[in-house]
């Protein structure tokens, strides 16, 4: 299984008449399918023909790949084929740099992000982040939960069991729950990785992406930030960026293979890619001829 060619198509704002930042389905066609199979669950995420470029340097070449709901996607290959630019195009914080052009299609629900009509906000209130870097706040843990509901509007009602709900679908709460009023700070790596986690869940957005977010950490931290990563895909869609292929194979359903020039090379379920990939690439970057 190949990624699709095709040279790069430039969004058109006039493809969606659609209003607001609302991610109705209305799936598009296209004359050759993204890559994720006949097989697949109900798709949340789709690229169509996706470009990136830094500047004149293209990061991304014509990626095509159907993500499905409520399953782990992990984005798997060597440092600089483009991992992280596809996880950011997700939620858009390629805005956020000034040399970032994008071209070609990111559907969430049907509907380009990249539309004009398209709050980036709004969308990352949808589509929560999880840093490489435990990034906590020089807050207490309670108030660190509580910024991601007070920043998107939703701290009316009850907070602290929202806080506390979050905590605990993170698996931090049973660890911290006599010290809330304590700093963030104060916590070890990896219950600063799961206190990150339970700040991006509060919010309930039906997306977490995860830039290696278990790379900085020790053997035992990543054990509990894996489990708890299959624990999310029971609520959540999970696309994790990961350099560890044992990881890949141990907590995903569907992996996707980046190799150099920022070409998806393969995307098929995570046995499948391990065990019997089609494309010889593939198959010696998995048994380490190169990469």
């Amino acid at each position: 299984m190949t990624a699709n060619g095709g040279g790069p198509r430039t969004v058109s704002t006039s493809e969606s008449s659609r209003s607001g930042s609302e991610f109705e389905s209305d799936r598009s066609v296209s004359d050759e399918a993204p890559l994720g199979g006949p097989d697949a669950s109900e798709t949340i995420l789709e690229s169509r023909d996706l470009d990136v470029f830094y500047g004149d340097e293209q990061a991304l070449q014509s990626i095509s790949m159907e993500i499905p709901e409520q399953q782990v996607t992990a984005l798997i290959g060597p440092s600089g084929c483009g991992k992280s630019t596809f996880l950011r195009s997700i939620n858009r914080m390629n805005d956020l740099i000034d040399v970032a052009r994008v071209e070609g299609d990111l559907r969430f629900h049907g509907k380009n992000v990249y539309d004009e009509d398209v709050d980036p906000v709004a969308l990352r209130r949808k589509i929560g982040m999880v840093f490489q870097k435990p990034n906590p706040f020089p807050k207490s843990i309670f108030e660190n939960v509580a910024y991601g509901l007070r920043v998107q509007g939703k701290d009316d009602g009850d907070v602290e069991g929202k806080v506390r709900t979050a905590l605990e679908r993170a698996a931090l709460l049973d660890e911290v729950e006599d010290q809330l009023d304590s700093s963030g700070l104060d916590l070890s790596g990896g219950q600063q990785q799961r206190l990150c986690i339970a700040r991006a869940i509060a919010p309930d957005p039906e997306v977490i992406l995860m830039d290696e977010p278990a790379s900085a950490l020790d053997p035992v931290a990543t054990s509990k930030i894996e489990d708890l990563v299959e624990e999310l895909a029971e609520e959540y869609t999970v696309v994790i960026v990961t350099h560890n292929m044992q990881q890949a194979a141990r907590i995903s359903d569907k992996t996707a293979v980046f190799l150099t020039g920022g070409r998806l090379v393969e995307f098929d379920n995570t046995n499948k890619i391990f065990e019997n990939p089609e494309n010889e690439r593939v198959e010696d970057y998995i048994t380490g001829k190169f990469g």
